[in-house]
C-alpha cells in the first residue's frame, strides 16, 4: 500500500474541496483558522458535505470547504449516521459530560441538537453509534472503568435499552451495523468485538491483541469500519494502521501499513462499498459516482475516466503530528468473494404488549398458553409458566392476576370444553420438574386457575408437554423427556377424582421439548431441538412412523422450541421459535408443509417494549380477542428483557400483524 497522497481528487465533490483555496495543493487537506484548523475528527457527509471537530468546536462543511455552520463546544468521539435531512452526529461534551446528538444539514447550514441523554453517573470516556435492523438508532457510552450503557434514539425518546460490562481504559469504540458487531479498543491490551444487538446473552471475541497474545505494539488505538466485515485498525502509538476481516466466524487480519504517527482516522468508502445497509452510515462514508471518479485517480491510474476495475472500495484519511492537515491515502481494501447467496434480511414486527416480569431474576419465564374467556373474549387469560415458581395467570393487558407456587413448571397447555364422564372442564396441563410429575389445573368460567391433580411419570428428567383433544372426546397429554422418551397419557375420572392412563410410548434421538397436537386432523407437530419438527400420529391406537416436517437448516436454527397451531379460515399454520436465530418459523400445516417465511420481534418504542430473543415456549390462537387482536394473537417467551433489562416475560403479538408481514391467508 503506497504511502503518497493524493495530488488530485478522492471524488468530484471532494476534488473540489481539496482545489479550494482554504486547502493546500499537494494532496493534504490544510485546514484555515476559524472552519477546519486543528481539527482532530473528521468526517465525510452522505451528502457532499464535511464535519471536523477541533478544540473549539463542532465545524459544518460544504463539499467546497466553506463552512456552513459551527457549534462552540469542548467535544471528542465523532461518529456520524445517515439521516432525512443530511446526517445524524454524536459528539461527547467534554464540558457537560454528556453525549450531544446532532442533525447536521449541508444544503440548509445547520447543526441542530436534539433531545439531550440523561446526564450520566459516570465519566464517558467513548461513545459510538448503531443502526439496527428495525433501522432504530441507538448509542453506547462507555465509561473509563468498564460500565457501559446502549440507549436508543427516536424522535424526542431516549430510552436505556440495557447495561453492560466492557473493558476499561476504552477509548474508542465504532459499530458495524451490517453485521451487528460493536467493536471497542482497550487501550494497552487490544480490539475486541461484542454482539451490537441488546437481544440475547451476547457474546465477545478478541480481533487483534498486543504481543504476547497478538501483533499490536502496546494495545489498540482508533479504528474505522470497513464495508464486507473489516476493521481499519492504528495501533496504541498510531504507527502502523492493522486491516483486518472476519471470515468464517474468525477474525483474521490481512494488511498492515506503516503510518507515522496518527492518532485518529477516518474513511471514505468509494463506489460499490455497500454493506448490506448504508454504507455512508456503516463507516461515515459517502458512496455514488463522483467518489468513484476520484477513487481511480487515487489508485494512481492518472485518469477520472479509469475502468471501474482500478477503483479501491475505501480511502483513508489521517490527520498528521498536530493535526493540521489531513492526509489522503488509497487503502487497499476489497469486499469478500461472495460464497452464496444472502438471504434476505427478516420482517420486523412490533409487539403490541407485554406481561409483567417475573418475580424471580434470571432463566424464569418458559411457556405460555391462551385460555379463552366463553363469553367475554377480552376478558381472556395467558398463562404462563415460572421454572424458580409455579405458575402466572395474565389479562390481555399483561397485567398479572394469579401466581400459583406450584413448584418448578416447565411447559403449559390447555384444552376447554373437555367432556370427561358428562361432565365438562377447561383443563391446563403442566410439566413440573422437581417431582418429574404431570399437574392438572382446572380453570373456571372466570378464568381462576387451581390446581386439580398431580401425576407420577417415571421420567427422570420431564420436560415438555402439550395435550390432545381427539374426535371422540376426552383429553390425552404428551409429555417427554430430556433423553427424548415421550409418553402419551388419557385423562380420566375415577372414584370421583381425575387419574391418569399410559397409553403410548415412543422416542427420539436426542433431546426434545416443544410439542402441539392438531385436533382436527390427529397430527401431533414435535421439535428434537438440534434436528428439527417431526410430525406423527396423534392416535395412539393408530400410531405410525415419525416423518421430518422441516429440519434445521436455512429456515430454522436450534434449538427447535415452542410451537403452536394457528386454525384460520382459509389455511392452518404451524408457528416455530427458531431459538437460536430469535426469529419465527411460519409453515403449512398439512404436507408439503411449505415454509411461508419468517420473523422477528422488535422493539415498539411507542408501548416501551422491547424485541424478544432465544424464545423457549409460544402459544397461538385465530380466535378474536377484539381490537388489534381481531385475527387472533400470539404469545412469546422473552429470553431477555430489555428496554430496560429486567427480569423476564412474555410479548403479546397481534397475528393480523404477522399475517401482513408474510402475506398469509
Amino acid at each position: 500500500m503506497s504511502n503518497h497522497t493524493i495530488k488530485s481528487a478522492i471524488g468530484a465533490t471532494l476534488l473540489t474541496l481539496l482545489a479550494a483555496p482554504a486547502f493546500a495543493a499537494g494532496g493534504a487537506v490544510q485546514h484555515t483558522p476559524g472552519a477546519t484548523a486543528r481539527a482532530q475528527e473528521l468526517a465525510a457527509l452522505p451528502d457532499g458535505g464535511w464535519l471536523t471537530l477541533d478544540k473549539h468546536g463542532l465545524h459544518l462543511l460544504d463539499a467546497a470547504g466553506k463552512e456552513r455552520a459551527a457549534l462552540p463546544m469542548r467535544a471528542k468521539q465523532l461518529d456520524i449516521r445517515s439521516h432525512a435531512d443530511g446526517a445524524l452526529a454524536m459528539v461527547l461534551d467534554a464540558n457537560t459530560n454528556r453525549a450531544q446528538i446532532i442533525v447536521a444539514n449541508t444544503k440548509a447550514g445547520q447543526l441542530r441538537p436534539q433531545a439531550q441523554l440523561p446526564a450520566p453517573s459516570h465519566g464517558i470516556e467513548s461513545a459510538c453509534l448503531f443502526r439496527d435492523a428495525q433501522q432504530l438508532d441507538h448509542l453506547f457510552l462507555i465509561a473509563k472503568d468498564g460500565q457501559a450503557e446502549q440507549w436508543v434514539l427516536h424522535g424526542e425518546q431516549r430510552q436505556l435499552v440495557r447495561k453492560l460490562a466492557l473493558p476499561p481504559h476504552v477509548k474508542h469504540c465504532r459499530v458495524d451495523d451490517a453485521s451487528q458487531t460493536l467493536l471497542v479498543s482497550e487501550s494497552g491490551v487490544g480490539l475486541w468485538a461484542y454482539d451490537a444487538d441488546a437481544e440475547g446473552v451476547g457474546s465477545r471475541e478478541p480481533v487483534a491483541l498486543r504481543a504476547p497474545y497478538g501483533k499490536l505494539e502496546d494495545g489498540a488505538g482508533a479504528l474505522a469500519v470497513l464495508p464486507g466485515g473489516g476493521v481499519a485498525l492504528l495501533d496504541a502509538k498510531g504507527k502502523t494502521l492493522h486491516l483486518l476481516r472476519q471470515r468464517d466466524g474468525v477474525w483474521q487480519a490481512v494488511g498492515r501499513q506503516s503510518v507515522g504517527g496518527a492518532k485518529q482516522l477516518a474513511v471514505h468508502l468509494g463506489a460499490g462499498a455497500g454493506t448490506g445497509t448504508d454504507a455512508a452510515s456503516a463507516a461515515g462514508g459517502r458512496t455514488g459516482s463522483a467518489a468513484a471518479v476520484a477513487a481511480a485517480t487515487a489508485a494512481g491510474t492518472g485518469s477520472a475516466t479509469a475502468p471501474a476495475r482500478a477503483q479501491p472500495l475505501a480511502q483513508l484519511l489521517l490527520p498528521d503530528e498536530g493535526a493540521k492537515s489531513w492526509q489522503i491515502r488509497p487503502l487497499a481494501w476489497q469486499l469478500p468473494k461472495a460464497t452464496a447467496t444472502q438471504a434476505a434480511p427478516l420482517p420486523i414486527i412490533e409487539p403490541r404488549a407485554q406481561t409483567e416480569p417475573m418475580a424471580r431474576p434470571g432463566d424464569a419465564a418458559d411457556d405460555p398458553a391462551i385460555w379463552l374467556h366463553p363469553t367475554d373474549r377480552s376478558a381472556s387469560r395467558v398463562l404462563g409458566t415460572n421454572k424458580k415458581q409455579g405458575l402466572l395467570v395474565y389479562d390481555l393487558q399483561g397485567k398479572q392476576l394469579q401466581l400459583l407456587e406450584v413448584g418448578r413448571l416447565n411447559n403449559v397447555d390447555l384444552r376447554q370444553n373437555v367432556q370427561i364422564d358428562q361432565q365438562r372442564y377447561d383443563l391446563a396441563v403442566a410439566t413440573q420438574r422437581d417431582d418429574n410429575t404431570l399437574v392438572l389445573f382446572n380453570i373456571d368460567a372466570n378464568g381462576e386457575v387451581s390446581e386439580a391433580a398431580r401425576f407420577p411419570t417415571g421420567l427422570e428428567k420431564i420436560y415438555g408437554i402439550c395435550s390432545y383433544q381427539p374426535a371422540a372426546g376426552g383429553l390425552e397429554v404428551f409429555i417427554n423427556d430430556k433423553d427424548g422418551t415421550f409418553l402419551q397419557y388419557r385423562i380420566g375420572r375415577q372414584d370421583g377424582r381425575f387419574a391418569s392412563t399410559l397409553l403410548r410410548k415412543f422416542k427420539v434421538a436426542s433431546q426434545p421439548e416443544g410439542c402441539v397436537a392438531d385436533d382436527r386432523n390427529a397430527r401431533l407437530y414435535l421439535g428434537e431441538e438440534k434436528r428439527g419438527v417431526w410430525v406423527t400420529s396423534a392416535d395412539a391406537a393408530k400410531p405410525d412412523a415419525l416423518a421430518m416436517a422441516l429440519p434445521v437448516g436455512p429456515h430454522l436454527s436450534a434449538d427447535v422450541e415452542g410451537m403452536a397451531l394457528y386454525h384460520g379460515a382459509k389455511a392452518d399454520y404451524l408457528v416455530v421459535s427458531s431459538q437460536g436465530s430469535n426469529s419465527y418459523v411460519v409453515l403449512d400445516a398439512r404436507p408439503p408443509y411449505k415454509v411461508r417465511g419468517g420473523f422477528r420481534i422488535g422493539f415498539n418504542l411507542a408501548a416501551g417494549i422491547d424485541g424478544t430473543s432465544e424464545t423457549d415456549g409460544l402459544d397461538v390462537t385465530s380466535a378474536n380477542l377484539g381490537g388489534a387482536y381481531a385475527k387472533g394473537m400470539l404469545v412469546v417467551q422473552d429470553g431477555y428483557k430489555r428496554l430496560p433489562d429486567g427480569a423476564q416475560n412474555f410479548k403479546y403479538v397481534a397475528w393480523d400483524d404477522v399475517a401482513r408481514a408474510l402475506k398469509l391467508d
